[in-house]
C-alpha cells in the first residue's frame, strides 16, 4: 500500500547564500511504494547533516535530480518486503550510505565498502534492487545513496540497514551510519593504527572529529588535530590528549612535523580539499601512510612527488566508509561508545526540525557546527 510522507527535495544544485533564503531544498508531500523484495519501510527518527550532503547541495558532486537527500540515519521499521527475514516491524536501525550486494568480487572478498551493484545504484539514484520507490505527483524521485533520509520514511533496501540496540538514542545512533563509521573505521580499519603511532587529522568535521576519537582508542600518541575553526580545535582539546595546530598558520606543516617528531606515522585528510591532502602528505614522515576520505570537487588531481613515494617508501590510500564490514562495526563501535572509549556524543552539534533543513546547511557550510541532526 502506497503511503504519503514529507521529504526534503533537491531540485538544482549551486544555489546561492544564504540557503535559508534560497531555499535549495524543498520540504515536500511525496508517496512512498511499499517496500519491494528485499527493501524495508523505515520510519526515520533522527538524520544528520553531512558535507556529502552538502556537496550535493552546492553541486560539487553531480547527482541525478530531482533528489530526496539525506543518507546518515536512524529509525524504525515498520513494513518488511518479501523475502526479509531477519528483521522485526519494531526493530530499531542505522541506514548505512553504501549497500552491499554480499555477491560481488569486493563483496566476497570481505570489502563490501567497495560492492560494485551498491556503487552502480548509488550513481543512478536507485535502490540496490534497481527501483526508485518516491514520487511527486507523478514524477519519479530520485534515492540518496540508497537513503533518502531527510523525510518521515523511506524505503531502503535490507543491504542499508544494520539493527541497532535500542536503548540507544536516535539521535546519537544516527551519527553511526556515516561519521562513525568513515571516521573511526579510517583510523581502525584502513590504517589500522597501532598504539604508540603518530597521528595527524586534518579536517575537523564530524568525520574528522571521529577519526581523532578513533586514534585515540585506538592508543596513538601523540594526536595532532588540525583545522581553520578555533571552536572545533577546542572541542578537539576537551576529547583527550589531543595537541592542535590552526591550519591558517604558514608554518603549520612545521609544527606538526615537530610536534611528531619528524611527520606523523599516519596523516588523515577528512577536510575534502585539496589543499588539505597536500598538507596531510607534507605532514607524513618517511615511510608513513597518508590517508584521505575527504571528497573534493570531481577534477580535483594531486601531484605526488614520485621520487619520494618511491625513496621514502611513503603510502597514499584512500578510505569509504571506513573500509566498514557494517554489520560486525557498527555494534562494535555502539559498545565501545556505551564503554566511554568513544564518546560520539560529543560532536552533536544540537538539532533541528525538519522544515528548518535549509538554514541547518548554512551552519554547516560556515563550520559554525560539527553535526546538527534533524529530529522527525
Amino acid at each position: 500500500m502506497t503511503i504519503t510522507t514529507r521529504a526534503a527535495i533537491l531540485r538544482r544544485s549551486g544555489a546561492s547564500h544564504p540557503y535559508a533564503d534560497s531555499r535549495p531544498l524543498t520540504i515536500e508531500t511525496v508517496s512512498l511504494d511499499p517496500p519491494g523484495p528485499g527493501e524495508v519501510l523505515v520510519a526515520i527518527k533522527a538524520a544528520g547533516l553531512c558535507h556529502s550532503d552538502l556537496s550535493v547541495i552546492n553541486g560539487d558532486r553531480p547527482r541525478p535530480l530531482p533528489m530526496a537527500l539525506g543518507h546518515e540515519a536512524a529509525g524504525i521499521v515498520e513494513a518488511l518486503g518479501d523475502g526479509v527475514t531477519d528483521l522485526a516491524i519494531g526493530d530499531h536501525v542505522v541506514m548505512v550510505f553504501m549497500p552491499s550486494c554480499g555477491h560481488c568480487d569486493p563483496c566476497a572478498g570481505g570489502r563490501p565498502a567497495l560492492c560494485e551493484p551498491g556503487a552502480a545504484a548509488n550513481g543512478a539514484g536507485a535502490l540496490l534492487a534497481g527501483g526508485r520507490r518516491i514520487h511527486a505527483g507523478s514524477e519519479v524521485i530520485n534515492h540518496h545513496l540508497g537513503c533518502s533520509a531527510f523525510a518521515e520514511h523511506a524505503v531502503v533496501s535490507r543491504r542499508s540497514l544494520v539493527r541497532i540496540d535500542p536503548a540507544l538514542s536516535f539521535e546519537e545512533a544516527a551519527l553511526f551510519g556515516c561519521a562513525v563509521l568513515t571516521g573511526v573505521g579510517a583510523v581502525v580499519n584502513t590504517a589500522a593504527v597501532k598504539a604508540g603511532q603518530s597521528v595527524v587529522v586534518i579536517g575537523l568535521g564530524g568525520v574528522g572529529l571521529a577519526s581523532v576519537l578513533g586514534a585515540l582508542a585506538s592508543g596513538a600518541s601523540p594526536v595532532v588535530a588540525v583545522d581553520l575553526s578555533e571552536d572545533k580545535l577546542a572541542l578537539a582539546r576537551t576529547l583527550g590528549p589531543v595537541q592542535t595546530v590552526n591550519a591558517s598558520d604558514p608554518g603549520a606543516v612545521a609544527r606538526v612535523r615537530a610536534l611528531t617528531d619528524g611527520g606523523a606515522d599516519v596523516a588523515f585528510e577528512m577536510a575534502g580539499s585539496l589543499r588539505a591532502l597536500e598538507s596531510a602528505w607534507a605532514m607524513t614522515r618517511r615511510g608513513g601512510l597518508t590517508v584521505t576520505a575527504g571528497l573534493p570537487p570531481a577534477d580535483a588531481a594531486l601531484a605526488v612527488n614520485v621520487v619520494s613515494l618511491v625513496a621514502e617508501e611513503r603510502t597514499l590510500k584512500g578510505s569509504y566508509i571506513g573500509t566498514c564490514v557494517p554489520s560486525r562495526d557498527v555494534p562494535r563501535y555502539v559498545a565501545l561508545y556505551r564503554d566511554g572509549r568513544l564518546p560520539v556524543d560529543r560532536l552533536m552539534s544540537g538539532t533541528i526540525a525538519l522544515d528548518d533543513i535549509n538554514a541547518g546547511f548554512d551552519r554547516l557550510h560556515s563550520s559554525e557546527v560539527v553535526r546538527l541532526v534533524v529530529r522527525l
